[in-house]
């Protein structure tokens, strides 16, 4: 019924949860947050919440890739910050990320995040 993805291309998951699961049927494919971790040292990338941003969507994109998917399949993403004054700022940076027309999104601001990180992003896609 579901088929977990994973790739090099994005950090291993740090807890329990699958980078990616694509639900068989629907052709439907949940992408776990993300948030700026370096794939190839598994540590924080820490710089303005632009770069931070970016870091974070292009992890999202190699887990996409990995499924045979890009941000044109991406239907819904929900951003994570924990401070809504980086608003402005990571919307600049993420608008450079999605080809029109845009995915549906929800911005939260939330106490904290996995390794201190400021902005952590999601995604839903479909497939087909």
């Amino acid at each position: 019924m579901k088929t977990p993805i994973a790739t090099d291309g994005a950090p291993k998951a740090i807890g329990p949860y699958s980078q990616g699961v694509e639900a068989r049927g629907a052709r439907t494919l949940y992408l776990s947050g993300q948030v700026p971790l370096d794939p190839a040292t598994g540590e924080l990338f820490s710089g303005t919440i632009e770069e931070e941003t970016a870091r974070a969507l292009r992890n999202l994109r190699a887990v996409l890739a990995a499924a045979g998917a890009g941000p044109e399949h991406v239907v819904k993403t929900t951003v994570f910050l924990t401070d809504l004054a980086d608003f402005a700022r990571m919307n600049a940076e993420y608008a450079k990320h999605f080809p029109a027309p845009a995915p549906a999104r929800s911005t939260v601001q939330v106490a904290g995040l996995p390794r201190g990180a400021r902005v952590e992003i999601d995604a839903i896609a479909v497939l087909d």
